[in-house]
């Protein structure tokens, strides 16, 4: 059956549309919440006629729109909603009340599928609105939602409650806070400075360093260097015949100069 929706009803439509329900829901859901009406013949030319009329003060040129825009730049739109004591709505402001509002504080209508809200609104607090007028012609109007019957409170209070929700939601979710450091500052330090405060403490770390060689640059080091390894070098080369020289014959094994005789130590 078709019916017309009085109020946004989640995924079924907008108020003022016309839309086609189930018997069953209308009866036992929409009907008995106020949430739409039978759409009736004479309903529907009534609203028909409103929304005609409407429509004559909707910008119908780029001229219009740009006159319409600058008239919302220095308008502000105010909502009166219960809230909880953290700045929370019982309830949300919708595209469709901002269009509602525009009417009946500026008689301007935009259409609220040109209002770009994402999702309704449902904390109190002060919100830049954008909204397309015309075709490329787009405004962003102040829009403010204040607690019912007092002022709306200042910024950093409503960022203070906005903060302990979050903390409080995080904890019940077992979460630590999102400024919550950790004590071992290792454990947390990104890969690359882990590994220049740990690099002195590997295991290898003293090991190699005691058994690199240490060379200096002063020039009577590398001389003293120098001479010591020409000596090595020496005793490693010495000839044969040097080895002869110190020959002895009665240290022979056999006690006489036999020619098979061989220096002691060959």
């Amino acid at each position: 059956m078709e019916v017309i929706l009085l109020k946004d009803v989640d995924k079924v439509g907008l108020r003022g549309e016309v839309v086609n329900v189930a018997r069953g829901y209308m009866r036992n859901f929409l009907g008995p919440r106020g949430l739409a009406e039978t759409a009736t013949p004479a309903k529907l030319a009534e609203l028909t006629k409103r929304e005609e009329q409407r429509a004559r003060h909707e910008a119908r040129s780029v001229e219009q729109a740009q006159e319409i825009a600058e008239r919302l730049r220095h308008a502000t739109l105010r909502f009166e909603r219960n809230a909880g004591p953290r700045g929370r709505l019982f309830g949300s402001v919708t595209a469709t009340d901002i269009t509602d509002e525009l009417w009946r504080s500026h008689k301007i209508r935009v259409d609220r599928r040109k209002i770009d809200l994402g999702e309704p609104l449902k904390r109190i607090g002060a919100y830049e609105i954008p909204m397309e007028i015309f075709q490329d012609v787009s405004v962003e109007v102040r829009t403010l939602v204040a607690p019912e019957g007092r002022e709306l409170p200042s910024e950093d209070e409503m960022q203070a409650w906005l903060a302990e929700e979050r903390a409080e939601t995080a904890a019940a979710a077992g979460e630590p806070p999102a400024d919550e450091t950790a004590e071992d500052g290792e454990a947390d330090l990104p890969a690359a400075e882990a590994a220049e405060v740990g690099e002195a403490e590997l295991p290898g770390a003293e090991t190699a360093e005691a058994e690199t060689p240490v060379t200096t640059g002063s020039p009577e080091a590398s001389e003293l260097v120098a001479e010591e390894e020409l000596e090595a070098a020496a005793d490693q080369a010495r000839p044969v015949d040097e080895a002869w020289a110190d020959y002895d014959p009665a240290e022979t094994t056999g006690g006489s100069s036999g020619g098979d005789a061989e220096p002691a130590g060959r």
